[in-house]
């Protein structure tokens, strides 16, 4: 009878009891968790304070009573794993309750730590009005903090996923919210023009978003803190969230003498298996693999966690399967837009040496006649050796997971933007288009890679020279409530054709429209009067959105 012991709950950990107990009956499967809660949402933490969950107790997710019942686990929680011993294949456990120390042996251990968030060495951060969120213990913490103190201005520093969830969940319970981030834009996972667009979103609603600002030091004073900011600012909260990331829990693998990575992470093979092959480890303390790049990563993503957690079962039980990578879907709500991604941003590919190009597309969430029709701005890369879809980032109001989606799976099965053309998807005007927006990418990109459009970028239009002329084929009215590019020849469409002396033919004429429809039928008018042209890929609204 094989003994399996599991360090860690949540999602890897959990996942691996659930999947073991299906696969053998007999063996004994022991769980430890140093906190209260074995199995609990931690991606809805941010949903419940904002009161969108109303019930606390749907965030627990399995109990150690029902742990027992429905998978006959020993899951002993508030009880902290302190040393592992490889060679004589113990652990030493403490009781956090009463203290006592214990050890016990394994025939397979699972090591599931999961990520701490980090915490910078900033001067007074450690205050009792200074919040990290990981658990259902800190959420507890920062509602009592609101209850008891009624803040009616929270800083939330960090503008990533947990960041920006929390900065919606204050808004949400009308305090004000000040966002910093260090960097120039909030969103990491994809590129600065989509999240410009989300930075409109975010101001829109009245928080006080500063890019380019990090926290240099705190101060707690009788009505709250006061924050001292990289620029030289000062700035008075009550109220402070400290969502700067989060970094691999690996001291247990450290002090039982497992590799660990460049990346800090514990080092695992395809199986899930460290360096010592009766020991695995999955979730968000291990180091991955990009599905594209093949270089390591760290991706802390309760999908990834849960598959890997399944897997490394089904090795500890005679299996042979193997983690086929990660590519990092993901996607985020704010406000009213969500924002998502999959796959490789350009900033990563151009850190690389595959030959990439992009298209951007400006599309509606389902038949444009239909009522509620929401845009959709849509970013894809793709090899210009072979058309391979590289990655995608999309953001609107609605549709936009469905995309996204989509796009994962055709990356994970090696798809091409010509496959893109061929995709049959579900169309009713409620849901979708006769020509979906990721046809349309297919389109477009097909037509860039066999030469039948040439494709020019925002950087192209602010690099013109002057064997160029920019040529904007909207109508007068778009200009006058949109604006145009400084120096543009306006020459609507569907006069263009009547007025072509108008446009030099010793220069290369660079059109561009609202999204880049109409700039494409101009480009072929163009060319088959014998210009020499080039598109603005996603019209004025791309630009717009780059040079924000």
């Amino acid at each position: 009878m094989k003994k399996l012991l599991i360090i860690g709950g949540v999602a890897g950990g959990a996942s691996a009891a659930a999947r073991a107990r299906r696969l053998n009956e007999e063996a004994e499967i022991i769980m430890f968790e140093r906190g209260e809660f074995v199995s609990f949402a931690n991606c809805g933490l941010p949903y419940h304070i904002s009161g969108e969950i109303p019930e606390r107790s749907a965030l627990i997710l399995q109990t150690p009573a029902s742990f027992k019942s429905r998978f006959n686990v020993d899951v002993r929680v508030q009880q902290e794993v302190i040393a592992i011993d490889k060679v004589a294949k113990t652990l030493l456990v403490k009781n956090l309750i009463t203290g006592e120390q214990y050890s016990e042996s394994y025939d397979a251990l699972l090591l599931s730590p999961g990520a701490a968030p980090i915490t910078p060495p900033i001067p007074g951060l450690n205050t009792p009005l200074t919040f990290s969120l990981r658990n259902i213990p800190d959420m507890d913490r920062i509602l009592a903090s609101v209850k008891q103190n009624r803040p009616r201005h929270v800083t939330v520093v960090g503008g990533g996923f947990i960041g920006l969830e929390m900065m919606e969940s204050f808004h949400a319970l009308n305090i004000e919210v000040t966002l910093l981030e260090l960097s120039n834009q909030v969103m990491a996972p994809v590129d600065i023009e989509m999240a410009n667009m989300l930075h409109s979103e975010i101001l829109a609603k009245g928080i006080d978003l500063r890019l380019n600002t990090g926290l240099a030091s705190v101060e707690q004073t009788s009505s709250g803190l006061s924050l001292f900011l990289s620029n030289g600012e000062s700035l008075d909260t009550e109220l402070l969230i400290c969502a700067i990331g989060v970094k691999p829990e690996t001291r247990l693998a450290v002090d039982a003498g497992l590799a660990i990575g460049e990346l800090g992470g514990i080092i695992v093979d395809e199986m899930m298996r460290t360096s010592d092959t009766d020991i695995y480890a999955v979730g968000d303390a291990v180091e991955e693999f990009d599905l594209l790049t093949g270089e390591k990563c760290l991706v802390p993503l309760a999908g990834p966690a849960n598959r890997q957690g399944r897997i490394a079962a089904n090795n500890i039980f005679g299996g042979h399967d193997s983690y086929k990578k990660t590519q990092g879907t993901a996607i985020c709500r704010v406000f009213d837009l969500a924002i998502a991604s999959t796959g490789l941003s350009e900033k990563r590919l151009a850190k690389t040496e595959i030959p990439f190009d992009k298209v951007y597309l400006h599309g509606a969430s389902h038949a444009s006649y239909f009522p509620d029709a929401h845009p959709i701005s849509l970013k894809l890369l793709f090899n210009t050796d072979n058309g391979k879809i590289l990655g995608a980032q999309a953001l609107g109001r609605d549709g936009v997971d469905k995309r996204i989606d989509v796009l994962a799976v055709a990356i994970r099965a090696g798809l091409t933007v010509y496959d893109l053309q061929e995709m049959e998807l579900t169309y009713a005007p409620p849901y979708g288009s006769a020509k979906d927006l990721l046809n349309q990418a297919g389109f477009v990109a097909t037509n860039s890679l066999k030469g039948e459009t040439c494709l020019c970028h925002s950087a192209d239009i602010d690099a013109r020279d002057d064997s160029q002329v920019l040529l904007d084929v909207r109508n007068p009215g778009e200009l006058l409530k949109a604006g145009s590019i400084a120096g543009a020849i306006n020459i609507p469409l569907d006069q263009l054709r009547e007025r072509l002396n108008e446009l030099p033919r010793d220069r290369e004429v660079l059109v561009f429209c609202q999204v880049g429809l109409r700039g494409h039928v101009a480009y072929r008018m163009l060319v088959n009067h014998g210009f020499k042209v080039r598109n603005l890929s996603g019209g004025f609204k791309t630009y717009q959105a780059v040079t924000a």
